[in-house]
């Protein structure tokens, strides 16, 4: 396994956003919110790569890939 690299970064972010992901993630730390949310979007990329053998062979899904 990798180990994990963590850098300090001095960013910019819509504080509503920030605000809003820490109450659905149900975090105190701004931090933590963030990195829950950046877990949650590497989670739901790997999800539609593992599920890209699968396109075009369910019935009825006239839906573009991938799913958005």
């Amino acid at each position: 396994m990798r180990a994990t690299a963590v850098r300090h970064k001095h960013l910019k972010l819509d504080q509503k956003k920030i605000d809003f992901a820490k109450r659905y993630f149900g975090v105190h730390s701004e931090q933590e919110a963030i990195d829950r949310a950046l877990s949650l979007l590497v989670e739901e990329r790997q999800l539609v790569v593992a599920m890209g053998p699968l396109k075009g062979n369910l019935k009825g899904d006239r839906r573009p890939w991938p799913y958005r």
